[in-house]
Parts: structure tokens; sequence; C-alpha cells
């Protein structure tokens, strides 16, 4: 069994994030620990807002008082909603969360079940938790609940193999949206990627597309990702989806961030070398375009050219799999840039002999655009910060939480 434990400011987020689930048929709620109790028995992200309100109201230093939390059991564990719900009862007293509002949510969305818990970090008077050593204690307390309900081990091996295999979304098949989330939830944590024409490559191998949208609602702007099936040509298929359903991790101000952590990863552990090496020795030897992206597949490389009208290769990237890296060809180096490849594959100008494999002329391809991230302030509006493909629905519920909010904060201040 594996938990996962992540903060933040954004308590609607992460409600939101379940209740989708909830409403879609793949999640119920299984617990609730110090919540409002709603009269039909119906949670909804209003009445979990109030349940929390007051903690937060009392909170005055902790920037990212939001819990989340997911406990995963083997795929192979059979376990029953009233074992859940002692689980994850028994993990939050363990870990100092016991006396906490919380709520639990067992989700069915993928073939592995697990549960999601919603809580906060800040007590009723407002003081943090200790959450020191907690990743260690989480680790201890998920190996006694293993024990407890003879639960399968996660040792090392299953935690290294824990994301699910990424398959090519398949239109006919139906669920498109469960068939996306699938692909872009792992792809999101586990590649490194430092443009979004990366990452839009990079989904294009499991027939996916994102778009980056902007616009306003009620006088601010905003920015978000539409993710769409494509069909074996590359085109469209269906009705595009918000990056919002399928959660904050695979969001644009969460994708930003993950490319600059990319960058900085792939610069100190030379993550570029490895796929250098490759792509350099298959050049010699493959000089089909056929040829050149088999002899890349049995190294663990695939390679995305892009291509205008005359057919003509105006761009390269390459995913590699075993490094889970994705580089377009130019930041690789100029003999990596379309046009080497361009005059490859047409049997121009290359000369096995030069260690670069530089060619006469070379027009390299523009890198792709870098993203800049600004960090969040730790007001209370910034703890209800939601991703900008949110419906306009949504946001008025949130705003009128934070407007709520900050009318007690005031009332406090002056007593």
């Amino acid at each position: 069994m594996i938990a996962k434990i992540s903060s933040s400011n954004n308590l609607y987020g992460a409600l939101s994030y379940n209740q989708n689930k909830v409403d879609e048929k793949h999640a119920q709620v299984i617990f609730s620990n110090k919540m409002i109790e709603p009269k039909d028995g119906n949670f909804d992200i209003s009445t979990c807002l109030m349940s929390f309100e007051n903690y937060l109201l009392a909170n005055k230093r902790t920037e990212k008082p939001v819990l989340h939390i997911s406990i995963n059991p083997d795929p192979k564990d059979v376990l029953s909603n009233e074992q859940l719900s002692e689980i994850a009862q028994t993990y939050m007293q363990k870990m100092g969360y016991g006396d906490q509002p919380f709520i639990v949510y067992k989700h069915e969305d993928i073939e592995r079940r697990h549960i999601h818990i919603v809580s906060l970090r800040v007590d009723e008077n407002g003081k943090k938790i200790d959450g020191n050593f907690e990743r260690r204690r989480s680790m201890d307390v998920c190996r006694d609940l293993e024990q407890q309900y003879g639960l399968i081990p996660a040792d090392q091996k299953q935690k290294s193999q824990s994301s699910l295999s990424l398959k090519p979304v398949n239109y006919k098949n139906g669920d498109i949206k469960h068939q996306i989330a699938n692909v872009i939830r792992p792809i999101a944590k586990d590649y490194h990627f430092q443009s979004l024409k990366e990452y839009r490559a990079l989904l294009t191998l499991y027939n996916i597309g994102v778009e980056e949208v902007k616009g306003e609602i009620g006088g601010k702007e905003y920015k978000g990702l539409i993710y769409s099936a494509l069909n074996k040509k590359g085109e469209k298929t269906g009705n595009p989806f918000k990056s919002s359903l399928f959660g904050k991790s695979v969001g644009i101000e969460a994708l930003e961030k993950r490319m600059e952590q990319s960058a900085e990863i792939i610069k100190s552990k030379h993550l570029k070398e490895r796929s250098k090496k490759v792509i350099s020795a298959v050049m010699l030897t493959s000089k089909r375009r056929a040829d050149f992206e088999g002899a890349l597949a049995k190294q663990g490389i695939s390679v995305i050219f892009r291509e205008n009208e005359q057919g003509r290769i105006y761009g390269a990237t390459f995913i590699d799999h075993e490094q889970k890296c994705v580089f377009n060809g130019s930041r690789l180096g100029k003999e990596f840039s379309a046009n080497v490849f361009n005059d490859l594959f047409n049997g121009k100008c290359l000369n096995p002999d030069l260690p670069d494999f530089k060619i006469n002329r070379i027009d390299p391809e523009k890198s792709g655009q870098s993203f800049n991230h600004e960090n969040q302030g730790s007001d209370i509006g910034g703890l209800f910060n939601f991703f900008s493909s949110e419906t306009p629905s949504d946001e008025i519920e949130e705003q009128n939480f934070i407007r709520r909010l900050k009318k007690k904060k005031r009332k406090q201040r002056r007593l």
C-alpha cells in the first residue's frame, strides 16, 4: 500500500477534483469526520467548505494548510468500504490528524481502487499540526496497516512500477475522458519536458492533443489547457475536455512548474547525453526514415517529425522512454535539428566521418517557448485559487465563499 501526501493553498480545487469524480459516478463518499452532515446524505462542495471554514479563519501563518492524501492498496487487494474507512481513520489518527475534520472518497475510475482524503493541516486554533518526518512516518503507518489487514506489501520495486501502463486513446472504445486521464496524469508526473511543444509531442504518441486557451471571466484574465482525443491522422475527434476535469496536476500552472524543474534535473543529471549517443549511432546506419524510427524504437526512443504540405521536415522531437525525457531536436544540438534529418532522409550532405554529424548548411529549429511561473500569495484569496478552466458557476460559488471568509476575518480583527 502506498500513500501520497500533498499540501496546497487550494481547498476548493481538492474538493472539486473529488466531487467531479462523484458526479461522474467514478467515486463515492465513504466516511467523514467532524464534517457537517447534509440532510439528504449527499456531500457537496458548499457543505464541505463550511465544515473547514472556522479552521481557515483561525489560520494565520500556514501558507499551505490544505491536506490531500491518496492511499493506494495493491490492485489485487479486495477491500470493502468499511475496511477502507477503517484504514483511513487509522492512518489519520496515527499521522496526527485524527481529530481534524476530514472526508474520505473511494475512487473507482481506474482498475486500482483507492481512497482520497481531504483535510487541513491547521487545528481549530489555527496552529499547524506537526509534519516533521511525515513521509517516513507515513511509510511506517502503511507497513503497519498492511500487516493488520493482510495486504500485499509495497516494496521498492512495486513503487517504481506504480504508474499505470500507458495505452493510446482509442475513440472507438468510448469513455474518452477516462482514457485520456489514464495517460496524462502519469505523464505529467513522470516525464521531463521543458516546453508545451515538447509536452504536446509526447501526448501525440498516445493520440491526445493539448491546446492552451486564454480568455476573460468576470473581468479577470485566465489561461488554461484543453485536452482532446486524436484520430490516426492527428485530427481532433469528439468533444474537448478542460484540464480541471482531470485534476490540477495536468493544469497549466502545475505543468509550468514541471517544466522549470525538468530543465534543472536534465542539466544537473546530464540526461541529454544518453539520447544524443543513441541517436548519433542510429544516424550512421539508418538513412531511410522508417529504418531510423525503427532502430530508435528498439533503443527505447520515439521520434515525432513535423512536416509541411510539401513533405519537408520542419520539426523533430525525441522521447527517451528509458530516462523519461522529451527533447526538441535543436535542444539536443544543431546536429539534431529538423533540417539535418530532412537532408539525411533525402540523401544530402551527411558526412559520417564527422563525430558530431554536422552537415554543410544548418538552419536550426527554434526551441519551444518557455514559461514563467509566479508564486501565489498566501492570503485567504490565495487559498482558493482555481484553474482557469473551471465553469463560471464554480467560480461564483468559490468567490462567494472567499468573500464570506474575508468578511468574518475583518470582524475578528475589530473584536
